[in-house]
């Protein structure tokens, strides 16, 4: 394999020379680098590569108006130029430069829905484990979930907590929902004190958490947090199900079947859990509109399941004027309740896994632009409390632990419908950044962070005991065994490669980001 060629003040002539004898892979070139200048200081402990200002050029670059083949120069940590190829002409370069040839230079991903469990509960994941494996999956940010780190994040002395857990621990930035509960929705003192604090929003659930100090709200809680939210311009994230009256009977009959069936999981949470608590949302929501009393608020769903009448109610939402949008996950994306085996509790989570038939409904919504987002609600734990061998599914606990592998599964997937790098970047890191008010984040852009993932769409990989893999307990995720395409090469935060074919830069040296 050739060596890449690092360039210094190349005339154009020269430039061209080097398109094409040398974009090469990432492993190339960080070689090169390595044999070159190991010898010497590196200019920061926070990156495997030495230097603080150079370029990376690649035949894809997902900006965001097209695809273009050309290079990114990042200097301190920030972009400061993106370049066509035809924009080459004359120009004079300064900085080292790394060719990815063929692979994809995209925005690194933006998971807002992430449980880290840190602290109290880091056996579960721990930030430290939690962002490597975020790292090797092209995540740059993470917005960590108040629950279900012990305590949970509900006031601004429990922030501090979550905080300095994460001190010198991250590898990626990461910021940090507060929970929205019964204790402090009526208290606007409290919560705007939480918000000042630096939380990006809030976070509700409509029905039990299955966390003791996360308990459920109501809709007047909700209401009463939306108007504070109005103030400071932030979101409100719900988890949205709600038991009705009239499942209750189907439900009860649900539990009394075999508890190793996974027909009867999902029977116990039908669609009709999500639907009546998106339509009781909705009676608030409404005050997020133009004029509204909680005009500047936004409301957002988090990791929707029913494509059908739930999903159907956010559409008219949206088309009313209301201030709201959803998310879905991978794993949604990814299975179907007739393909989940009897038994197998890596498979359950909250809302439930539907049918066939629903998840291309979810597709075809994300497709159209009626899903905005897709989040990985990363929710790991020891594996005992997954009941693998009970494969009691009423009793285990319920989560996806997919951080890792959250690019890669929507891309293989997506392949199918036709899906593009600009929707991925646009799925995964565009809209997810502007929920959480990251202005400088989720775009290849002059003057964004340079938070970017270098990966090959078409180089595929196996997850089995022997792939790397880095979360807690790998053991646990329902992507266990599948091939997917698109290996991560490198991922950069803030200008710094913290990630790179298996390896770590050798100081965790993520930013918490707090808002302001």
């Amino acid at each position: 394999m050739e060596k890449s060629t690092m360039m210094k003040k190349k005339s154009f002539f020269e430039v061209q020379k080097w398109r094409i004898s040398s974009m090469l892979p990432v492993l190339a070139s960080v070689l090169y680098l390595y044999l070159n200048y190991s010898s010497k200081p590196s200019q920061t402990a926070c990156s495997i590569l030495p230097h603080s200002h150079y370029w990376i050029a690649s035949k894809q670059i997902v900006t965001p108006q097209r695809v273009i083949s050309g290079a990114v120069e990042v200097k301190d940590g920030k972009i400061t130029s993106v370049l066509s190829n035809e924009e080459w002409h004359g120009y004079v370069f300064s900085g080292q430069v790394i060719g990815f040839g063929h692979a994809v230079i995209m925005p690194g991903l933006i998971d807002v829905h992430a449980h880290l469990n840190d602290p109290g509960r880091a056996e579960w994941e721990g930030f430290p484990s939690g962002t490597r494996a975020a790292a090797a999956g092209g995540i740059t940010t993470l917005i960590d979930m108040p629950l279900n780190s012990a305590p949970s994040t509900v006031s601004v002395e429990t922030l501090n907590l979550k905080i300095k857990a994460a001190k010198d621990n991250i590898y990626v930035d990461v910021g940090f929902w507060g929970g929205l509960v019964p204790e402090n929705a009526f208290n606007s003192t409290a919560l705007e004190s939480f918000l000042r604090a630096g939380v990006l929003g809030l976070k509700s659930f409509m029905c039990p958490s299955g966390i003791i100090d996360f308990p459920m709200t109501n809709i007047s809680h909700i209401k009463e947090g939306l108007a504070v939210l109005a103030k400071f311009r932030r979101p409100l994230l719900v988890h949205a199900e709600i038991q009705l009256e009239n499942d209750d009977n189907s439900i009860a009959e649900a539990k009394t079947d075999s508890p190793q069936s996974y027909a009867t999981y999902l029977r116990s949470r039908p669609a009709s859990m999500e639907e009546g608590a998106i339509r009781e949302l909705l009676t608030v929501t409404k005050d997020t509109r133009t004029g509204g009393a909680a005009e500047g608020a936004h409301v957002h769903v988090v990791h929707l399941s029913d494509a059908g009448a739930s999903l159907n109610l956010i559409k008219a939402a949206k088309d009313s004027g209301d201030s709201i949008s959803v998310e879905t996950c991978p794993h949604y994306l990814a299975f179907s309740a007739e393909d989940i085996p009897d038994g197998d509790t890596r498979f359950k989570c909250s809302p439930p896994i539907r049918d066939a038939a629903n998840r291309e409904s979810l597709w075809n919504a994300l497709l159209s632009g009626d899903i905005d987002m897709v989040s990985s609600d990363h929710s790991p734990t020891v594996p005992e409390l997954k009941l693998l061998d009970q494969g009691d599914f009423l009793k285990a606990w319920g989560g996806i632990s997919s951080l890792q592998f959250v690019l890669p599964v929507t891309w293989s997937l997506g392949r199918k419908y036709g899906v593009t790098l600009e929707q991925l970047a646009s799925w995964w890191s565009e809209r997810p950044a502007k929920l959480a008010g990251q202005n400088l984040k989720g775009s290849i852009a002059v003057g964004n962070h340079a938070d970017i993932v270098v990966w090959e769409p078409d180089t595929e990989f196996h997850l089995n005991a022997s792939h790397p893999t880095h979360m807690k307990h790998p053991s646990i995720s329902a992507y266990m065994g599948r091939t997917l395409s698109g290996k991560v090469l490198a991922t950069f935060v803030r200008g710094n490669l913290v990630y790179s074919d298996g390896q770590y830069a050798p100081t965790a040296c993520g930013i918490t980001i707090l808002a302001k």
